[in-house]
């Protein structure tokens, strides 16, 4: 005699076999470090794989970043979709006071949950149990809610770095001396990394992060033939990525979408404001913090704090290439956090005018040209600088073809992305692109 089968049972089946039978989601975020939304305009960079992507796809006109416009903060906010003054990453890590009329120094190697306030859209993956994974991401050091991992600096005993050992992807030695290693032959591991990741764990959700377009833009400026390869070798990985997802199978399931942190500028003029704190006998009454185009100073000693900022206030307003400093009360503006909000935060910027940027020396010149024959590059301008715009391209599952959009901010990025994993993001500054996605039906 065949027994009924109970209908909570029934129910469980049912609802397992629904789930089996909904393809899977994907979304694959490749930020290609320093690439302006004027070099992506420009029909001589030699980009076809991206440029693919733009024809099947959505492209914006140009991304606006958040300060200060430097690659972890803005990282950050393509994840988070708020500002610093919410999510609190001001650096490439994190200042911290070294004691009363001491300089401050930055530590990158800060836990994610202590270094980001909030939730980013891979917590949220992660809590809807999807599979997420990174590589050479940034502000992302142990975060709990990252499945598959090969890091800016990876550890041999890492899962990802031991599979891609075995698999004869890479060696031992060359993951215990990663950090000595070129940055384009990093980059190259890193594709490497994001290749197996991909084609071994097809994660519900991949951030990729490439590097050696930054760096070549810093040695030798913005607009530079230096640089312009570096993006065309990026593309290259790009396309080396898309292959992967195509032996992976998902490749008619994944929305890849293409970023960048910022633009870049080249530099003339390089201003000192340690050595400009010093001659003027605050050497040990404040410190600054250099970020390209902009520069953070702090007071380091309690007593007499106000009278030190009011006097900070007058000496650089007369200094050639700032053009603006911005106190506390301009901070909301900026996207920044106030010093009584956030104690990470600074009691001034400096922004610097085009040509000139801010350097760490402590001594010497207030201000001096760069050494002839160098052309440095640089970011971290206020965010409403037109070489300072970054990039989004977006193709493939869930994207509506041919679409153009105006200007956009990389705020608007992670809601987007949780749209497309059907997530629920909440609190953000950013907003949905609705424009770039299939119209609902009626």
């Amino acid at each position: 005699m065949q027994l009924p089968i109970p209908a909570v049972l029934v129910f469980f089946i049912f609802t397992a076999l629904s789930a089996l039978a909904q393809p899977s989601r994907h979304v694959v975020v490749i930020s290609i470090d320093g690439f302006a939304a004027y070099a992506l305009k420009d029909p001589t960079l030699p980009i076809p794989n991206i440029r693919r992507l733009i024809a099947s796809g959505a492209v914006a006109d140009s991304v606006q970043p958040v300060n200060p416009t430097v690659t972890w903060p803005n990282h950050t906010s393509i994840v988070t979709g708020v500002t610093p003054s919410r999510h609190s990453v001001l650096y490439n890590g994190q200042a911290q006071r070294t004691g009363e009329g001491k300089p401050l120094k930055v530590e990158p190697w800060i836990d994610k949950k202590e270094l980001v306030a909030g939730d980013t859209v891979y917590d949220l993956a992660h809590r809807a149990q999807l599979t997420t994974a990174e590589v050479d991401w940034v502000a992302i050091q142990n975060p709990g809610t990252i499945t598959y991992s090969f890091a800016e600096v990876p550890s041999a005993e890492a899962q990802i770095p031991k599979e891609m050992i075995a698999a004869g992807l890479i060696t031992a030695d060359e993951v215990t001396r990663f950090g000595k290693l070129p940055i384009h032959y990093r980059d190259e591991m890193w594709t490497r990394a994001g290749e197996h990741i991909i084609t071994r764990h097809k994660p519900n959700l991949l951030l990729f992060h490439l590097l050696t377009t930054d760096s070549l833009q810093h040695a030798h400026g913005a607009r530079s033939v230096a640089g312009y390869t570096a993006l065309a070798y990026a593309d290259h990985k790009v396309g080396r990525l898309l292959d992967a997802l195509r032996r992976a199978g998902i490749y008619n399931r994944t929305t890849v979408i293409i970023v960048s942190d910022h633009g870049f500028k080249t530099v003339k003029q390089n201003i000192q404001p340690n050595a400009i704190l010093a001659s003027n006998g605050l050497g040990d009454a404040a410190w600054s913090i250099p970020e390209g185009g902009t520069a953070m100073v702090y007071v380091t000693r309690t007593a007499g704090k106000s009278e030190t900022i009011a006097r900070m206030q007058e000496i650089f307003k007369t200094v050639p290439g700032v053009t603006k400093v911005l106190t506390p009360a301009d901070f909301p503006q900026w996207g920044y956090p106030t010093p009584s909000a956030n104690p990470r935060m600074a009691d001034l910027v400096l922004a610097a005018a085009d040509g000139y940027a801010f350097g760490g020396a402590t001594s010497g010149p207030p201000v001096s040209p760069v050494p002839a024959g160098a052309t440095p590059g640089t970011h971290g301008y206020l965010n409403d600088d037109p070489d300072i715009q970054a990039i989004f391209v977006a193709s493939g599952a869930g994207i509506r073809p041919g679409v153009k959009v105006g200007a956009i901010r990389n705020l608007d990025v992670a809601p987007t992305i949780a749209r497309l994993l059907k997530l629920q993001m909440n609190g953000v500054e950013g907003r949905v692109l609705t424009e770039i996605l299939p119209e609902p039906a009626k």
